[in-house]
């Protein structure tokens, strides 16, 4: 476990170190089955978006993560980077305002609604 926090705190800090906005991480240990941590940030432009993306991803592949991948490439403003136990969403503002994913994934689930 303690090697998924270190990766979480690497993106976290690759997303920092790069510009990207209101970086949140959510455990979702207790929530959800499809990963251990969600991560969501926003960028500035498309362009901004799809850097970020690409370099998330590539810390997953120097992780050893080999299956991940970058989600949504035809969106402009959105993006989704699969690091199997590490979910990494990249929004534009407006975006991310709309899905709500923070709300969303920070409210307690009841325990009957844990496994998606």
């Amino acid at each position: 476990m303690k090697y998924i926090d270190s990766l979480k705190n690497a993106v976290q800090k690759t997303l920092s170190d790069n510009k990207a906005k209101e970086i949140i991480a959510i455990d979702l240990k207790n929530k959800s089955s499809i990963a251990d941590y969600m991560v969501i940030a926003s960028g500035t432009s498309s362009k901004h978006i799809q850097s970020l993306a690409e370099m998330v991803l590539k810390k997953f592949k120097n992780a050893g993560i080999s299956q991940s991948y970058i989600e949504g490439k035809e969106s402009s403003d959105w993006k989704l980077v699969d690091g199997k136990d590490i979910i990494v969403h990249i929004f534009n503002p407006e975006k991310r305002k709309v899905y709500q994913l923070e709300r969303m994934w920070s409210e307690l689930i009841p325990e009957e609604r844990v496994i998606i």
